[in-house]
């Protein structure tokens, strides 16, 4: 579960700026929050203003600066001090974090870390076949086609992506055919507004969302 809030965030804030780390635990104490932490402070700025109540698993999101520096921060400009007792914590913690991530995508039938978040080359989108004359627009549908995902996008990242905007009924992935997937609103005046909200939407910086009405 935290692998995958770990990249539904990743594919929500990674539009962005560079995302660093994200950070997110298992314990009482820190249930429902996790730190999202950007090269820069205007990125993270831009991300606090914007994405401010953005709904995410049925709550609005609240957005807030971190108290205390990331260690990676930390690192980066001279700051860091090493604490020994945070040190072994922080081992156990990854060493269950790996075994954890491995178990996850062993369940979601990855054989590989998430790529996005690591810098990979995303594959390339489905695209059906190479025609000599362009199709025309399919006409208004209260169901739309995505297409260039990101092979390691779930349909929570796109339940969390298309679920703001109202009529949203369902996402409908297709596991023979990555990179495209289907999401099904109440009437074509729903679905027109989620696609001119999320047009060129970001998943990873890689990959712009391409948007259309879905063929009757």
């Amino acid at each position: 579960m935290l692998e995958e809030l770990k990249k539904t965030l990743f594919a929500i804030f990674s539009q962005f700026g560079k995302i660093l780390e994200i950070l997110a635990f298992k314990t009482l104490k820190h249930k429902g929050q996790a730190w999202v932490v950007f090269e820069d402070v205007s990125s993270a700025t831009n991300a606090l203003r914007q994405m401010q109540g953005f709904p995410m698993f049925d709550k609005q999101m609240r957005i807030q600066y971190a108290k205390t520096k990331s260690d990676v921060i930390a690192k980066a400009d001279g700051t860091f001090v090493p604490r020994e007792r945070r040190k072994r914590h922080e081992e156990r913690a990854e060493r269950k974090r790996r075994e954890q991530h491995h178990d996850a995508n062993q369940a979601m039938g990855l054989n590989a870390p998430y790529a996005g978040a690591y810098g990979a080359t995303a594959p390339l989108p489905y695209l059906g076949g190479v025609k000599a004359v362009p199709e025309a627009p399919a006409p208004p549908n209260n169901i739309l086609f995505i297409q260039n995902l990101p092979h390691e996008t779930t349909s929570m990242m796109l339940q969390m992506l298309f679920c703001q905007y109202p009529g949203f009924k369902e996402v409908r992935m297709i596991e023979a055919k990555p990179g495209i997937a289907f999401v099904e609103y109440g009437d074509e005046m729903q679905s027109t507004a989620a696609m001119q909200g999320l047009q060129t939407f970001k998943i990873t910086p890689q990959n712009p969302m391409q948007i259309t009405y879905a063929k009757k």
